[in-house]
């Protein structure tokens, strides 16, 4: 039987890098351009 994992594994891979990516950008959103945002607005 000649099975080949690595597709899956590459997907996966990459689709837990994006998703860690996502966190990150929406972090560095919430804690750096909102209270810049709000500062520059006052």
């Amino acid at each position: 039987m000649n099975v080949d994992f690595t597709a899956d594994a590459w997907r996966t891979s990459l689709a837990t890098l994006a998703g860690y990516g996502a966190i990150l950008l929406v972090m560095f959103v919430i804690l750096f351009l909102v209270p810049y945002a709000v500062v520059s607005a006052l």
